[in-house]
């Protein structure tokens, strides 16, 4: 199993000290952003695709680092109604050429989220009452969701690409169930980018998770999730800012700053069973550390629950 890093988690370096802290720091992977909700502080698609020239430099730079890239992230809303699903969907598909390009296999991303019927902003539903709330739902998922990604899932397929879907909050596709739901009506092109710290936050277990999920596991993101003392009086639904991290009901951390190392070794643990034997990609969301602190511990952390599977 290797360790990588999602770029983004250093937006302040250059492509070439981004990446020569990655090496610095032992690790052997890295995840690049390339637009939707990531800035793509390290990879302009406009300035790669179609060049193979420049292509070859960026191959060459990762490789002479001693790194390999584990996946482009084009994570967005490509069902929001508005001008921003038109742009994410755009970003999507010159993802997946570059990704075909360059020859890197998975593109990580949401499986997105629509309005409901005439509405502007997306609409994430969480509760079957009051019963609008159904029909809601299932317009969502018959008239959007399942349409785009049948759409999506064959270009992927064309290109040899696997497509990672996060489960995320406010997302169509948030936990288990849900991602086999789409799976079960596109296909096996689609697997998970699993990332325990979202389902950590709803209350699952990501252990659990990794033994029903199994094979679709395509990608790992390494991040943590800290659930604070005061979600025992407002529980674990919190729409504050994620900056407010001492108001909020939980937090994403870094590893060794939310579960225990433990929990860690359970989680690389149960990766191994499941036959996932791959890149976990540090994603750094702690607002209360340092980018470097944070980015160091969760791969110490990583490090040793590897270690302990030999």
């Amino acid at each position: 199993m290797k360790i990588g890093l999602a770029a983004d988690g250093l937006p302040a370096l250059s492509l070439e000290q981004c990446l020569h802290r990655i090496a610095e720091l032992g690790l052997q992977a890295v995840e690049f952003g390339t637009g939707g909700w990531s800035a793509a502080p390290h990879l302009k698609i406009e300035k790669l695709l179609d060049d193979k020239p420049a292509q070859d430099r960026l191959r060459s730079l990762v490789r002479d680092h001693g790194l390999s890239i584990s996946a482009l992230n084009c994570s967005g809303n490509p069902l929001h109604p508005g001008e921003s699903g038109g742009r994410d969907r755009e970003t999507t598909l010159r993802t997946l050429a570059l990704a075909s390009q360059l020859g890197v296999e998975r593109v990580v991303m949401m499986s997105g989220l629509p309005a409901a019927p005439g509405d502007q902003y997306p609409n994430w539903i969480t509760s079957s009452w009051p019963p609008e709330t159904e029909v809601i739902l299932e317009w969502q998922w018959k008239e959007r969701l399942i349409p785009y990604w049948r759409q999506l899932a064959p270009i992927a397929e064309a290109k040899g690409l696997r497509l990672c879907l996060e489960q995320h909050g406010r997302q169509c596709v948030y936990n288990t169930e849900t991602f086999f739901r789409l799976r079960d009506a596109v296909g096996p092109r689609i697997g998970v980018n699993f990332d325990p710290s979202h389902l950590l936050w709803m209350g699952g277990d990501p252990v659990q998770a990794i033994q029903a999920l199994g094979e679709c596991i395509f990608h790992v993101h390494g991040k943590d999730t800290r659930i604070e003392p005061g979600s025992a009086i407002n529980g674990l639904l919190d729409a504050k800012p994620a900056a407010l991290v001492q108001l909020r009901s939980w937090n994403f951390a870094s590893l060794g700053h939310g579960r225990s190392f433990g929990s860690w070794q359970r989680i690389v643990a149960a990766l191994k069973r499941a036959g996932y034997d791959d890149v976990i990609s540090i994603e750094n969301e702690d607002h209360q550390l340092q980018a470097d602190e944070a980015i160091r511990t969760s791969a110490e952390v990583l490090k040793l629950a590897i270690a302990d599977l030999k």
